[in-house]
């Protein structure tokens, strides 16, 4: 660079002007920042290259955390290079006058994302609001002022001003970290409150979805998985048949019967394609511009992402009558959607609109998810007896598993966890209140627990005095009569006790809290399987999941009952509606002659 002084711009003598003028303009109304930004940046630096580019679509602090560049803050009250940068020699950093710049920056406590991930300290962290760094990128220096400002007096906005010994050099960091910050990594697309953001928690949450942990007819199983991994690898195919590249299917059914699971192990199995499909997951059309606006958003980041997996669930809650028609035209409108398979749920089929349900050109197939049947129930009671295998505590054998998957039909998959997670509570909460009993019986001492003669009066006291002299004299001797002694004690002994105690109780079973009432009705298991199954009670695990059942299926016929009720509502209003344009018709056909 032809004139310039040996002294690196970053630290000039002389007060920085692009500082003055920012901490000026932050002073007053703000209108345009990256006008007032770039106005100061070409007056300081008039022999170097400004690029100005928002953070939203380059982020060139994230993109140098990622070890991808080094970035290092000018510390205003230093007069010389940074030990991590004074081996530079780019000519973006030489010449010209400067000196410290001036920062502005938020310190900031935040809690951590998760306690229980043992985050429980939080963070402090500096938001930066203007800063000056050092930035280093494949050999080359640039000079990047971070801003945050407005732009047309309302957004609120941070911008980044690149100071590049070359045109090219700004466009090959640009470039660049632009792209790293359209990749994944470790993410996945989510459409939330009008726009796009990478979710981490939801990657980690797919990465636990295997599609051997779901359970589902073998056949129907097959087939979802050969119908997408056939979908992302034909796409010659469907060139040579001149038919566009999309696909679209629906999943329904009662709710909790592995649709969203489904869904989840296709995403996992995509990630791990030698060629990962990317996942685009809508959460909600909610936005500040409305839901018409959201679609179009989707499905523009949708065609700029395929091929990729493109998920509505709850389909019917998300396609409401106030955007179908929208939602329609940009499923099958003039846009190309190839690569795009999109694949929606819902638990009500029969409330999705026709135009959505049944018009092949949109929604191909329809796959159904029903209750699960008695193979598997038992399926996924062998599932849950692999997670309590390590657990000595609850003994699972086989026959629990088939007896569980008995009393179980009509639940669906998320009912049966239900069932076993309250269960496995309700032991655990037994189990606490045992330890505690028994640390408080400890604690009164061993007469509490093994009661002496002195407990039922003195002339059982007598009685076993009398017992151990006499078989202390007898020592070797006649052991006939201290036996005999020993037995009047122990009738003595006896006798008080019953006193104390009243009639004879009739025996207790092992679980005194468990009644007939709480226990399920068996009718539906065979005299030869009652007799095969007659140790079952002596399960602390099968005794407490049938209390557990019994009232879940007492919510199952509430809810029934309320939905028969709506239904019946729903179409005696239909009928009324009805007969009231019947009557109306008839009265404008023969009111006039009456």
């Amino acid at each position: 660079m032809t004139g310039t002084k040996n002294v690196h711009l970053a630290f000039r003598p002389a007060r920085d002007a692009a500082s003055t003028e920012y901490l000026e303009h932050s002073r007053g109304l703000r209108c345009s920042t990256d006008t007032v930004l770039a106005d100061a940046l070409r007056a300081q630096y008039p022999e170097l290259h400004l690029t100005l580019t928002p953070r939203g679509t380059c982020d060139l602090l994230a993109f140098a955390g990622a070890g991808h560049a080094r970035c290092t803050p000018v510390d205003e009250s230093s007069s010389s290079l940074p030990a991590s940068s004074s081996s530079s020699s780019s000519g973006a950093a030489r010449g010209g006058e400067g000196g410290g710049g001036g920062s502005v920056k938020w310190r900031m406590w935040f809690p951590a994302a998760r306690r229980l991930d043992g985050g429980a300290g939080g963070a402090l962290v500096d938001v930066v609001r203007f800063e000056k760094y050092l930035y280093e990128f494949r050999g080359q220096e640039h000079i990047v002022y971070v801003a945050t400002g407005q732009e047309d007096g309302l957004i609120l906005m941070v911008w980044h001003g690149i100071l590049s010994a070359t045109p090219m050099a700004a466009d090959e960091l640009v470039t660049a970290a632009s792209r790293w910050g359209v990749e994944l990594h470790q993410q996945i697309w989510v459409f939330d409150q009008g726009w796009w953001q990478k979710s981490g928690e939801l990657w980690q949450s797919v990465q636990k979805a295997e599609w051997e942990d779901v359970i589902l007819d073998e056949g129907k199983k097959k087939a979802i998985i050969g119908d997408v991994d056939k979908f992302f690898d034909s796409r010659g195919t469907y060139e040579r048949l001149k038919v566009p590249w999309k696909r679209g299917v629906i999943f329904h059914g009662p709710p909790g019967n592995g649709k969203t699971i489904s869904i989840k192990a296709t995403m996992h199995s995509l990630f791990e394609r030698e060629d990962p499909v990317p996942t685009l997951y809508v959460r909600t059309l909610a936005s500040f511009s409305g839901p018409q606006w959201s679609l179009s958003q989707i499905f523009t980041k949708a065609r700029q992402t395929a091929p990729c997996y493109l998920v509505f669930e709850d389909l019917d809650s998300i396609v409401s009558d106030d955007v179908r028609s929208y939602f329609l035209n940009e499923v099958d409108g003039l846009n190309s959607n190839d690569g795009i398979y999109m694949i929606g749920s819902t638990n009500h089929l029969d409330q999705l609109d026709p135009g959505i349900a049944k018009r092949p050109s949109r929604f191909d197939r329809k796959i159904y998810f029903p209750e699960p049947n008695m193979d598997q129930r038992i399926q996924y009671c062998h599932y849950w007896q692999g997670k309590l295998a390590d657990n000595p505590e609850v003994e699972f054998p086989d026959k629990l598993c088939t007896a569980i998957a008995r009393i179980t039909d009509k639940f669906s998959f998320a009912y049966m966890q239900e069932a076993f997670v309250a269960a496995l509570l309700a032991i655990a909460a037994r189990e606490d209140e045992e330890d505690a009993e028994k640390s408080d019986m400890q604690q009164l001492g061993e007469d509490a627990w093994h009661p002496g003669p002195r407990q039922y009066g003195e002339d059982a006291k007598r009685h076993q005095e009398a017992a151990t002299q006499c078989s202390l004299q007898q020592h070797g001797g006649d052991e006939t009569e201290a036996a005999l002694q020993q037995q009047l004690v122990q009738d003595a002994e006896g006798s008080e006790l019953q006193q104390q105690r009243g009639p004879e109780a009739p025996p207790t079973t092992s679980d005194s809290s468990t009644t007939e009432d709480d226990l399920v009705d068996f009718s539906v298991i065979t005299v030869s399987e009652k007799g095969d199954d007659k140790n079952l009670d002596d399960l602390v695990l099968w005794r407490e999941i049938q209390k557990q059942i019994k009232i879940l299926r007492e919510e199952m016929d509430s809810e029934k009952e309320r939905i028969t009720k709506q239904q019946v509502a729903a179409e005696r209003a239909e009928m009324g509606i009805k007969r009231a344009a019947v009557r109306e018709l008839q009265h404008g056909r023969y009111g006039e002659h009456i």
